[in-house]
C-alpha cells in the first residue's frame, strides 16, 4: 500500500502545508518586511481590523464594532471582551497603547513605523522630538474602548490596520526575554511565544520548518477550520515544484519560469495565475559611487528590454512604464519607463562614461532564487552588450539581504514591493525621507511635499493629481528600476478551498479549509 503524503494526511486531518519563497528573517509583527515573513506572522496575530477573504475589505477583528467622527478624525474601537492572548490572559485597549507605543520606539527601529504617522503626533514621538507618549493621538478610556485621532482624514485607515504593524503584542512575554525595543529579542521563538491570532507558534526549525497551531483562546476559534498550518521555507522554485508533485505542499508561491506553459497545457486546473499589486523592480543605493549620478541610473533602466524580461518570466507578467502597477480607478500612473538603448548610451557618454569606459564593475544582490538569477542574467547581459557596462551578480539568502539592504550595504539589489492596500500612495509613500522602507538614500524635498499635500486633499482627482507629479519625480531620478508588474503564478492543490484570489495576495486562514 503507498505510503500517505504529508497533503493526504493533512487533507484528512486539516493541516495547511504552504511552501514559502525563502526562510523567515524574523516573526516580530512590528519588524517583519517580506512577504514570507508577513505570511506566518498573519496566523499568529491579528489587528483591530481583519480583511474579508474575497476582497478583502476591513471586518471586525479584535474590535467588534467601531464609529468615526463626522470630520473623518477620530475612530473609537470596541474591542471585544472575549479577547484573549494565546495563553488565556485578557487582550485589552491597553494592549493595544503599549504595543504601538513599542512600534514607534526610536531605539526599535521598525520600518514601518512611519505607517503610524497618520496618528496625531506619531511622528514628533518616533523621531524623538516628543518624550511624553501620552500626547501622541491614542486614548485608552477603559478596557475595552481605544481612540485614535488622525493627524488628517485618511480613507483608507481601516485597511492599513490590517498590516503588521499595527497589530498588537504581548509585552509580558516581550520583557521576559529582553528589552521591549531591542531588535533580536527571542520573545517570537516557541517556548516564549504569546500571540493573539486565529493561529499560535508551535515549532520554527530555521530554514526547514514553521508549525502554527489552532489557538483555542481566538475569540473566533470556532471559524477556524484548520488545525494546523505547516510553513515550508524554500529558496528554490525548482525544489518547490518537485515538493508540489510528491505531495509534500497543497501550495507553492512561485513556479520555475520553464514549467508556466507545461501546467497551462497539461494540467491547467493546478495552475493560478491572478493580478497581484505588485511591481518587481531593482533598488540603486544612491550614496554610492556612480550610482549616485542620475544620468548612469537613468541609462540603466533605458537599456532594459522589458518585453524581453516578460517573455522570459512566461508572460504573465507586464511590462513596467511606471512604480505603481495600473488599474486603480482615479489614477494614472505616469508612462516614463522604455527601453531605448540609443538613448541610454547618449546618457551614459554624457555622464562621462562612453561604452562604459572607466566604469567600475557593479554589484547586484539577489535572494536565493532560480527565478530571480534568470533574470538578473538578462539584464547583465543587456547591460553588458547596450552600455558596456559589467554586473556581478551576487546570491543571497533574504535574511541577510534584507539586513544589507537596511544599512544601505549594496550597490544595486532586487526588490519588489506588494502594495499595503489598494492605493498609490501606499507605493509612493515608501520613497519618502521619512519613510523606514526607503532603503536606497535618495530623497527630494519637492517629492516629500508633494506627499505631505495629496496627504491632505479631500477631492480625489486633486489627490491623484498630486501622487502623478510625485511619481514622475521619482521616475526622473530613478533610485529604483521597475522592472515589470507582478501577478502570482503558482501551484494550488484542488483540496484547498477558500483561497480566493485578491489583488493584494492576502488569504485569511481562519477560512480555508481542505477536502479530500
Amino acid at each position: 500500500m503507498p505510503r500517505e503524503t504529508p497533503v493526504e494526511r493533512g487533507n484528512r486531518t486539516q493541516v495547511l502545508h504552504r511552501s514559502l519563497s525563502a526562510d523567515v528573517a524574523e516573526l516580530d509583527p512590528h519588524l517583519v518586511t517580506g512577504l514570507p515573513e508577513i505570511a506566518v506572522v498573519t496566523a499568529l496575530f491579528e489587528g483591530l481590523v481583519a480583511e474579508d477573504p474575497r476582497d478583502l475589505s476591513p471586518v471586525p477583528g479584535v474590535a467588534a464594532r467601531w464609529e468615526i467622527s463626522d470630520d473623518g478624525l477620530r475612530y473609537t474601537f470596541h474591542l471585544r471582551p472575549e479577547a484573549r492572548w494565546s495563553n488565556g490572559a485578557a487582550l485589552t485597549a491597553q494592549d493595544f497603547l503599549a504595543s504601538y507605543r513599542r512600534a514607534l520606539s526610536p531605539a526599535l527601529g521598525a520600518d514601518y513605523a512611519s505607517a503610524l504617522y497618520l496618528v496625531q503626533k506619531a511622528q514628533a514621538y518616533h523621531r524623538g522630538l516628543l518624550d511624553d507618549f501620552s500626547q501622541v493621538g491614542f486614548v485608552a478610556p477603559d478596557p475595552h474602548t481605544l481612540v485614535i485621532t488622525l493627524e488628517h482624514p485618511a480613507p483608507q485607515f481601516l485597511a492599513e490596520l490590517t498590516q503588521p504593524v499595527w497589530f498588537p503584542v504581548y509585552l509580558p512575554a516581550v520583557e521576559k526575554t529582553g528589552a521591549a525595543d531591542a531588535r533580536g529579542n527571542p520573545w517570537t521563538r516557541p517556548e516564549n511565544f504569546v500571540g493573539n491570532g486565529p493561529f499560535t507558534l508551535k515549532q520554527w526549525q530555521p530554514d526547514r520548518r514553521i508549525i502554527v497551531e489552532r489557538n483555542p483562546y481566538y475569540w473566533d476559534s470556532e471559524t477556524v477550520r484548520l488545525s494546523a498550518i505547516h510553513f515550508h521555507p524554500s529558496s528554490s522554485v525548482e525544489a518547490e515544484e518537485r515538493a508540489f508533485r510528491a505531495g509534500q505542499v497543497h501550495l507553492t508561491e512561485a513556479l520555475p519560469l520553464s514549467k508556466i506553459e507545461r501546467y497551462a497545457r497539461q494540467q491547467p486546473e493546478l495552475l493560478r495565475v491572478d493580478p497581484f499589486f505588485d511591481t518587481y523592480f531593482y533598488r540603486l543605493n544612491v550614496t554610492r559611487p556612480v550610482l549616485n549620478e542620475a544620468r548612469i541610473r537613468r541609462a540603466l533602466s533605458l537599456a532594459i528590454d522589458r518585453e524581453a524580461i516578460v517573455r522570459l518570466s512566461g508572460g504573465r507578467q507586464r511590462v513596467a512604464a511606471s512604480f505603481t502597477p495600473p488599474g486603480l480607478a482615479g489614477y494614472t500612473p505616469p508612462q516614463a519607463l522604455r527601453y531605448d538603448p540609443q538613448a541610454a548610451r547618449a546618457l551614459l557618454a554624457e555622464a562621462g562614461y562612453p561604452q562604459g569606459r572607466g566604469l567600475p564593475t557593479l554589484e547586484l544582490l539577489i535572494n536565493n532564487s532560480d527565478n530571480h538569477r534568470t533574470i538578473a542574467e538578462a539584464i547583465q547581459a543587456m547591460w553588458q552588450r547596450e552600455l558596456g557596462i559589467r554586473i556581478t551578480i551576487v546570491n543571497m539568502e533574504q535574511k541577510t539581504l534584507l539586513s544589507q539592504r537596511r544599512t544601505l550595504d549594496y550597490q544595486m539589489l532586487r526588490s519588489d514591493w506588494a502594495g499595503d492596500y489598494l492605493d498609490p500612495a501606499s507605493f509612493l509613500e515608501i520613497f519618502s525621507s521619512t519613510s523606514g522602507n526607503n532603503h536606497t538614500g535618495w530623497s527630494s524635498q519637492e517629492y516629500d511635499s508633494l506627499l505631505y499635500r495629496a496627504a491632505r486633499t479631500a477631492d480625489p482627482a486633486a489627490r491623484y493629481a498630486l501622487l502623478a507629479r510625485a511619481e514622475e519625480i521619482l521616475l526622473q531620478e530613478l533610485p529604483i528600476i521597475p522592472i515589470y508588474y507582478a501577478a502570482t503564478v503558482r501551484l494550488v492543490h484542488p483540496s484547498l478551498h477558500g483561497w480566493h484570489p485578491t489583488l493584494l495576495d492576502r488569504h485569511p486562514y481562519k477560512h480555508l479549509w481542505l477536502e479530500p
